[in-house]
């Protein structure tokens, strides 16, 4: 994760007295205190610092040891053993790891970064006790550090940040958003009404991919509606930043607005203006980001107003189900564990980011849906136009926005202006070989003529000129040599200067043959000329030459190394100054003319951007196109249907990451729910079976179709659903304040809220977080409540066999169940045993038997456990047999079986009554509900009663075998 460097401990040190320790210390003990989640760093040129908790936290993240650490300063007075009392730990970082660190805090771990640098130089003090903030960065606002983090790499991944408010009206409250996207350079802006679960705003933080959002933390008269925003948001990953109230005024929002925005928005009355509450949340993201002191940022922002419903909503308990985005805390695993890894054969950072937003905003149009299907049908189609596209014309694309951003910010150089040239060289071939694509269906060659070719040769238009620019001015000759150096003939000045190099070079080459004749030496072999480091232009001779010019005139002896003996003439000396002294003018008058070339190269930018996003659409359809036909089995094109309409009809359904997984054979299974007859599916079956993969691939499978990629199944017919909402287990959160079961019914919560009939929600174990008998009286609630009031196509995988009785009442709920094979066998001690195999296939009806005490045989359980396990089973459903209000009698014996089973009892008691002397034909039950059976039964000895009990017994034997439910009540005896 952070490279190979050593674990013993940085090389640098630090270079303090003890006096200066102390004062450093006592810096450190004064600074403000952190915010939870933020590490500080301190610049000392070469390598970063850090103190404290911080050093302690690098220690363990970056060294995997404490052993690095060094404590400063006197030991602090304390009667702790802890490591405090002896110093500040502190430790050194080298810059190499610093960037690993930071990316990875900044991007996975969600952590806040300060970084300080030295405030002034003190003459004849080694080290500097007053520090200055320089840096800072969050999730959400990486602009600080952009250029640290990924100098030497793209991004792969957009600092989206938010700020929302909420204003409360009769009955409700509207809430107003604004977000900006530092990368794209483009603000956003929403309001919209929202429930007391705010699933509008959980959908809205995943559609955005939100990494840090700000809220306002002094509004006193909503105290417990924060409270409640702030756990959704900490809830889907977002790091929360409390701000005051007074950056939420919107007084001069429109006016600041206005100098960011591009030529095509400024000045103008935008209807975004309207929205006050989602223009008092931008007037505080503006202020927190600083964006108006950056003038170089002036002009380079869209706005655009973004609407909720343009998408399907997803909560975060969907986004985990489905697996959609990787793990943060998983770097480095397998990548197709998530969709998004599965799906990413992406060439190009903006594919990679184009692709992360297409997941987590799924499409609700059928018309732009079927669009991006034919596209990648046609891609599936011509294989060899995929790969050549991919290889040759994708793979060498740079990340235009990053170029882009480099040159409004003035910091390009020429090798930037080169990359974006080498680029658009290879436009007019990708627009040859698009036109060349042979797909099978005759409107995919029409969609790539006008959404890729179109646009292709529009940009390619209006970079001809930036073509010209670079060839006319920069010396691409150079290239090879990996020298960016603009062309002699560019400026008069600079040709002279060039031509004054090449006539020294020439001498130079003179002075070589000549040396090389005086000394009789092969200047090839022996005699080399040398652009040494230190001594400049020199010569080099082996050391077994050496003594040809000891003590000979006109040579001089500089050093003898290794490599041999290096010496000069006084000719060669001259030549070197001369040479050095041009170099390093044509140098400076070439860095005045870069900054003329880079500047107007820079004016293309808003092409290249535009570029960016046709090369991004086109790279992220070949990636669907080249899954779906490299699959394992491959995928197939789903037929969707408009909202409200159609069923859910899978043949041969797989979950496309488990299916690629090493060592697994993936069993399909069919899917269907039809509107009316089975929209509600209610899953029983073993642990381990398969409940959990099969109600998940639904999910993707559903996710997949929207997004406009192939599916994984033989047959795929599916509608278009508005969301995909989830419970699919919680995590404790008690640090916040939320235990398993309230996360698990705030979840639920916001499903019920949510979905409409146009949904699909996806539930697994709903209700293990109470006890039994509470859990399961939720779940019938909730599910019939799905099932009668919402009406969508839902899931429901349970142990609660007793819901599968819910389609005795509800003629649309379909019961089906993930099939296990049960064979008795006799173990050692002759007691009967079972052996289960699970099939892992979904079949229709209803399992009764969750094989729990199986599932941890599986897991090598001590054998005293499994036991034990089994025996206190067999004592509950013993007992639970005899219960009237039994769920698993009821599923055991049939209403006919028990009822035959009572009226057999019942002659048997009438029999054995009539025997004793007592003529009643009614069942009489002695001290309860006959208070004269005693007298009655007084005729006969208690001896003889129960020997003419025997009799009577002996008799119903044969009709007692034939009756199971009488069987299990008199095994009780």
């Amino acid at each position: 994760m952070y490279g190979n460097e050593s674990t013993t401990g940085p090389k640098a040190q630090f270079e303090m007295d003890k006096e200066a320790e102390d004062r450093f210390c006592k810096f450190v003990e004064r600074m403000p205190p952190k915010l939870d989640g933020m590490v500080r760093l301190f610049d000392r040129g070469e390598y970063y610092s850090a103190h404290g908790s911080d050093a302690l936290l690098i220690a363990n993240e970056v060294f995997k040891t404490t052993n690095v650490l060094r404590y400063l300063g006197s030991p602090r007075a304390s009667t702790s053993t802890s490591t405090a009392s002896r110093g500040l730990p502190s430790v050194t970082i080298s810059l190499a790891l610093t960037k690993a660190f930071l990316r990875e805090a900044l991007t996975s771990k969600q952590m806040r970064v300060e970084i300080y640098t030295p405030e002034e130089k003190v003459p004849g003090r080694k080290d500097n006790t007053r520090w200055t903030l320089a840096k800072s960065a969050s999730p959400g606002n990486i602009t600080q550090l952009e250029d640290l983090l990924f100098s030497d790499r793209d991004i792969l991944s957009n600092a989206v940040i938010m700020a929302i408010r909420i204003q409360a009206k009769e009955g409700g409250r509207n809430v107003g958003v604004a977000f900006v996207d530092t990368q794209e350079r483009t603000i956003g802006v929403s309001e919209y009404a929202e429930d007391e679960n705010f699933g509008n705003t959980e959908s809205l933080l995943i559609q955005l991919g939100i990494k840090e959002c700000l809220v306002q933390a002094d509004d006193k008269r909503s105290d417990h509606e924060l409270t409640k925003l702030k756990t959704l948001v900490e809830r889907c990953g977002v790091i929360v930043t409390d701000r005051r109230a007074a950056d939420f005024h919107a007084k001069n929002v429109e006016q600041d607005l206005n100098r960011l925005l591009n030529e095509s928005h400024a000045g103008v009355a935008l209807p975004e203006f309207d929205l006050k509450i989602a223009m008092s949340s931008l007037s505080a993201l503006l202020i927190y980001l600083n964006l108006l002191s950056d003038v170089t940022l002036h002009g380079q922002y869209q706005l655009h107003h973004h609407d909720l419903s343009q998408y399907m909503k997803l909560d975060a308990s969907a986004l985990k189900a489905l697996n959609l985005m990787p793990n943060p805390n998983e770097l480095g695993g397998n990548q197709n564990m998530s969709l998004y890894g599965l799906l990413n054969k992406c060439k190009t950072a903006q594919g990679k980011r184009l692709l992360g937003r297409w997941l987590k905003q799924p499409l609700v149009n059928l018309h732009e849906i079927a669009q991006r299907q034919t596209l990648v049908e046609a891609f599936v189609d011509d294989a060899n136009a995929r790969r050549v596209v991919q290889e040759k014309y994708l793979k060498p694309m740079p990340d235009f926005h990053r170029l882009s951003k480099k040159f409004h910010r003035r910091i390009a150089n020429l090798e930037d202006v080169v990359r974006a040239y080498q680029a658009v060289q290879l436009i007019p071939s990708l627009i040859e070989e698009l036109e060349r694509v042979q797909p099978l269906n005759i409107a995919a060659k029409d969609l790539i003529e006008e959404i890729y070719l179109k646009p292709l040769r529009d940009h390619q238009e209006k970079l001809v000129k930036y073509t010209e620019l670079v060839e006319d001015t920069i010396d691409l000759a150079e290239l090879d040599n990996h020298n960016y150096v603009l062309l002699p003939t560019f400026d008069e000045e600079l040709q002279q200067f060039k031509e004054q190099l090449i006539d020294i070079r020439d001498q130079l080459d003179e002075e070589h043959r000549r040396v090389g004749d005086d000394l009789g030496i092969d200047i090839e072999k022996k005699l080399h000329l040398e652009n040494h480091q230190v001594y400049k232009y020199s010569f080099r001779i082996t050391k077994a030459e050496a003594g040809l010019i000891r003590n000979k005139k006109g040579y001089i002896d500089l050093a003898t190394q290794k490599s041999g003996t290096i010496f000069t003439t006084r000719c060669l000396k001259d030549l070197s100054e001369q040479y050095f002294d041009l170099q390093d003018k044509y140098e400076r008058q070439q860095r005045h003319l870069v900054k003329e070339v880079v500047g107007i190269a820079s004016s293309y930018a808003p092409v290249l951007e535009m570029l960016d996003n046709v090369i991004a659409a086109i790279d992220v359809t070949l990636s669907f196109a080249h899954v779906s036909a490299n699959a394992p089995i491959p995928y197939v094109k789903p037929k969707l249907t408009e909202r409200g309409t159609g069923d859910v009809i899978l043949r041969g359904a797989r979950h496309p990451c488990l299916e690629v997984q090493d060592d697994v054979t993936f069993i399909p299974n069919d899917h269907e729910m039809r509107k009316d007859t089975s929209e509600f599916v209610i899953l029983t079956g073993p642990n381990m079976g398969g409940k959990s993969t099969y109600i998940r691939q639904i999910g993707v499978i559903a996710l997949m179709a929207q997004v406009g990629c192939f599916v994984p199944a033989e047959e795929a017919e599916l509608p278009i659903f508005d969301c995909i909402l989830a419970r699919v287990g919680a995590g404790d959160s008690q640090l916040k304040g939320v235990s398993t079961f309230m996360a698990e019914m705030l979840e639920t919560a916001t499903i019920l809220k949510s979905a409409t009939k146009d949904s699909l929600i996806i539930i697994d174990e709903l209700g293990r977080g109470t006890s039994t008998y509470d859990g399961f009286g939720l779940a019938w609630a909730i599910s019939e409540h799905i099932a009668s009031k919402i009406r969508c196509f839902c899931l429901f995988a349970t142990h609660f066999h007793e819901l599968t009785t819910l389609s005795s009442s509800l003629t649309h709920v379909k019961n089906l169940h993930v099939d296990a094979l049960v064979q008795d066998r006799k173990n050692g001690d002759g007691k009967h045993d079972r052996d289960i195999t699970l099939l892992y296939q979904v079949k229709e009806g209803v399992c009764d038997q969750s094989f729990g005490i199986h599932v941890a045989e599986l897991a090598n359980f001590p054998e005293s456990v499994v036991r034990l396990a089994k025996r206190k089973a067999e004592e509950l459903e013993d007992f639970g047999d005899g219960a009237p209000s039994s769920a698993d009698a009821a599923v055991k014996y049939s209403k006919q079986e028990t009822e035959e089973g009572t009226d057999l009892i019942r002659q048997f008691l009438d029999t054995w009554k009539l025997r004793t002397g007592n003529g009643s034909s009614a069942l009489v039950l002695p001290s309860s509900q006959d208070p004269q059976g005693d007298t009655a039964m007084g005729m006969m000895s208690e001896e003889e009663m129960v020997e003419e009990l025997k009799k009577v017994a002996e008799e119903f034997r044969d009709r007692f075998e034939g009756n199971n439910w009488v069987k299990a009540v008199m095994g009780n005896f």
